[in-house]
């Protein structure tokens, strides 16, 4: 069985992030989404709600799990038996820096190779950062979210 992790923060899970796992589950027959816990990172939303989220937009498709981890995500890898790391990229930028981050990843671990997936079009200029903007100053950002992901419902 093939599986890949697709890590990120997912503060909050976007319609962009739905993309990059959508395509994933072209590939591999599993998708484990990975939200990293880093105590440095202050997050908009809890870890509970966003796993929440993220499950509850694959609900009805039992090829994505949905996880949290702490540390190196090589070791996540490892936790979940997935054999490569998903990355969508957005930019030129963004490949600069996913390919730094995957060759020290192979050094790591050689047997766990990384995965970029390019995202559409409409998803490039859009960014949790954006997004996370957006909810604070009172813009339109429910068109970047799938429906499960509620902010309203959410603590701020």
């Amino acid at each position: 069985m093939k599986r890949a992790l697709f890590p990120g923060t997912f503060d909050p899970f976007t319609n962009g992030h739905l993309d990059i796992v959508n395509k994933g589950l072209t590939m591999f027959d599993e998708v484990v989404v990975a939200i990293g816990v880093n105590a440095l990172k202050k997050t908009m939303f809890d870890l509970e709600t966003r796993l929440n989220w993220i499950q509850d937009c694959f609900k009805h498709d039992n090829r994505v799990r949905v996880v949290s981890y702490e540390g190196l995500t090589i070791k996540a890898c490892k936790a979940h038996q997935t054999q490569f790391i998903l990355r969508g990229l957005r930019t030129a930028a963004d490949f600069e820096y996913e390919k730094q981050i995957a060759l020290v990843n192979s050094d790591q671990d050689p047997d766990i190779q990384s995965v970029f997936v390019l995202s559409e079009q409409q998803y490039t200029a859009v960014s949790s950062t954006v997004i996370r903007d957006l909810i604070r100053h009172g813009g339109d950002f429910k068109k970047y979210l799938p429906d499960a992901v509620d902010v309203s419902a959410a603590q701020l």
